[in-house]
């Protein structure tokens, strides 16, 4: 077992063919142990270079009614009538706190994806 960190993107590419040719190895063997040790050294990279961000709040909000089916109309109630939800979703107008706590409420929608930035 030759365990080096992950420095570059090679290194990186390197890491996962490996980490794919001991996808069968069983806990607690050389190969298991290398198994772990490798998919550690990857989740650390892949933190520190791919950091996912939270997505658009209006994108959240886009999506969200995507999955349940919603129409504008439907916001309506939530942010304050026709004009006000067609301000928001075309990032005229930012949501106010009262906004993002009804949003999260009634729509579940993560909080961190409500507060990021409008633009």
């Amino acid at each position: 077992m030759n365990i080096a960190p992950i420095k570059t993107t090679r290194d990186y590419d390197r890491t996962l063919r490996r980490i794919e040719q001991l996808m069968d190895a069983k806990p607690g063997t050389k190969n298991g142990n290398e198994l772990d040790v490798l998919t550690t050294l990857v989740e650390a990279y892949e933190a520190k270079h791919h950091v996912m961000y939270p997505p658009n709040p209006v994108e959240a909000i886009k999506f969200r009614m995507d999955q349940l089916g919603m129409t504008r109309k439907d916001l309506e109630a939530m942010l304050g009538g026709r004009g006000r939800v067609s301000e928001i979703l075309t990032k005229k107008r930012g949501l106010s706190l009262e906004m993002i706590r009804r949003l999260h409420r009634e729509l579940q929608i993560p909080l961190e994806s409500l507060v990021g930035t409008a633009a």
